[in-house]
């Protein structure tokens, strides 16, 4: 893998990363909805503002999410909303993993009915 690759590959990785807690998706989820400030984020997570605040600066510096400020707060939005279709794909992962797992349980159980 030369250079310019490896770049590229981390850079992907650095939106995976950012992606990776569930309050992180939880936030992208919501503001796929519609816009929100911080603290109507934090009331949904159950979460202290500092901490919201630090999961959407996460979200910020990976280019998912960007913030206008609107009197006395800010306003988020998603800023890529082709990142849903990364979570369809997670889904259908989940969905075919969870299929699979289910074949392996049945199948020694039908073998053992069998004989």
């Amino acid at each position: 893998m030369n250079r310019r690759e490896r770049r590229r590959l981390e850079l992907r990785a650095d939106v995976i990363k950012a992606l990776a807690h569930a309050s992180r998706l939880y936030i992208v989820e919501q503001l796929a909805r519609q816009e929100h400030c911080v603290c109507e984020l934090a009331d949904g997570i159950g979460a202290d503002l500092s901490t919201v605040s630090r999961h959407l600066g996460v979200l910020k510096a990976a280019g998912i999410i960007e913030g206008e400020r609107r009197g006395k707060n800010v306003v988020y939005r998603l800023r890529t909303p082709c990142v849903l279709n990364f979570f369809g794909c997670i889904e259908r992962v989940l969905a075919e993993s969870a299929q699979a797992t289910a074949r392996v349980r049945c199948a020694p159980a039908m073998q053992s009915t069998s004989t």
